[in-house]
């Protein structure tokens, strides 16, 4: 029996009706919303063993009080595990010690933190101090590298703060000459995250808007890597949109601006061409500019977008999910495919990567399980996709929900149209839901 289950068990807690109470209480105190796992996956810890995804297990962490090595080691029977908890106090009431817990300590210190930031910028608002900029650096670097591994709204209010403290200080005049440039290239870079945010909320007009927002201060900034990027921004907005056409305009509009750069976008916009044209079934096309981004692969050189890494980077692993989705788009299923498939979500399978991204790992999954169903493997396509399926819908975003949908347009097809397991995988993906949204209603602003 594993120590997880033998703690429940200790509290009476034996089903998912019951587990979710205490489960919540803890992820409030995480400030945490939406990460409730459904049933099956609670009961796929509980009695097959299953190790919860790395969502659900610092909830599980603090609501247990003991690590996730320790929850999933097994217990002999008859034993009494000697396993200490991680604050000292009992594992049936933790937290019972006096005072703050940790997480409390420091979410009250993030908010001091975030009152004294406040504080320093309005003291420079008559003038940009040597203060003000760093401070907008740092929130702006935090932002870059958190989007692709939080939900949304867990960032999302701190997202359009530091767009408007940007904005701001550029609105007041007071800057000097030589802090413009670093000013607009800061607000290029949150626009281009917030435009990036409505496109994952699937606001598909206000998106296209914060891309004109981007390109404007990217002009402003003289940058052609950010210029490149934004028409990047452009093409993923129109391709997520259902608009191809579209989508290749921007991709090779990007690449024009990037022929001369050696960082990693251009090949992000020879990804985004291939994706587009494989949806406008253009082989061709598609083959051609994956062919030119393994070539061009060779000779890159990182400059200041990759250093600040997050959606403004282009990984190898990111590179080869293009690949593969662009051939899976294609109808294209074979052996050595599905190797490349699975090499891809091998590639975002370590969270502790910085590339890391849990939109880049569910589409990875869905592109296999094309793959595998372009190869007739209905079982192999749902047990991939499974990791998708139970994601919270706090991280269902707009191109999570599109690429769950591919899968079961797929299933709908040919020989999978009969079997069992697609009949079951198709229902369940169709209450995946369209509609939900990435971002909880009551935090858009």
């Amino acid at each position: 029996m594993l120590f997880f289950r033998h703690v429940l068990e200790g509290r009476g807690i034996r089903s998912a009706e019951a587990f979710l109470p205490p489960y919540r209480k803890a992820a409030a105190r995480l400030g945490l919303t939406g990460v409730d796992p459904a049933p099956k996956t609670f009961e796929g810890w509980f009695y097959e063993g299953r190790k919860p995804q790395t969502v659900f297990r610092q909830v599980i962490v603090e609501m247990l009080n003991h690590s996730i090595d320790d929850l999933w080691t097994e217990v002999p029977e008859g034993t009494t595990p000697s396993f200490v908890p991680l604050t000292g106090a009992s594992p049936t009431a933790p937290h019972a010690e006096p005072g703050m817990d940790l997480n409390e300590m420091k979410r009250n210190g993030a908010m001091a933190v975030r009152r004294a930031r406040t504080y320093v910028l309005q003291q420079d608002r008559d003038r940009v101090g040597e203060n003000t900029l760093p401070l907008l650096h740092d929130q702006v670097a935090q932002l870059v590298k958190d989007y692709p591994r939080v939900p949304l709204a867990a960032i999302w209010d701190d997202l359009l703060d530091t767009q408007d403290q940007v904005i701001l200080t550029l609105e007041t005049g007071k800057h000097r000459p030589s802090q413009l440039s670093d000013l607009n290239f800061m607000a290029t870079v949150v626009s281009f995250l917030v435009a990036k945010g409505f496109n994952d909320m699937e606001d598909r007009d206000q998106a296209r808007t914060m891309c004109l927002l981007a390109s404007a201060f990217a002009k402003d900034a003289e940058h052609q890597g950010l210029m490149a990027l934004v028409s990047g921004l452009q093409s993923l907005v129109e391709y997520w949109a259902d608009r191809p056409g579209d989508a290749l305009f921007y991709a090779q509009k990007g690449a024009g601006l990037a022929t001369d750069l050696n960082g990693t976008v251009g090949l992000w916009l020879l990804g985004l061409e291939a994706r587009a044209a494989a949806v406008l079934g253009d082989q061709e096309t598609a083959q051609q500019a994956n062919r030119a981004a393994i070539d061009r692969r060779e000779h890159v050189v990182l400059d200041d977008l990759d250093q600040l890494g997050g959606l403004l980077t282009y990984s190898l692993g990111k590179q080869l999910y293009y690949t593969v989705e662009a051939e899976a788009l294609l109808g294209n299923g074979n052996a050595d495919l599905n190797v490349q498939a699975e090499l891809a979500v091998q590639g975002f399978s370590d969270r502790d990567n910085p590339n890391w991204a849990f939109g880049d790992l569910a589409g990875a999954r869905c592109n296999q399980a094309l793959i595998l169903l372009h190869s007739g493997d209905v079982d192999g396509a749902a047990q991939t996709i499974r990791p998708v399926l139970d994601l919270p819908p706090t991280f269902r975003n707009n191109g999570i929900i599109v690429s769950a949908q591919r899968v079961r347009q797929e299933l709908m097809r040919g020989q999978a149209r009969t079997a069992v397991a697609a009949r079951d995988l198709r229902e369940e993906i169709a209450a995946y839901g369209p509609r939900r949204p990435a971002l909880p209603s009551g935090t858009q602003r």
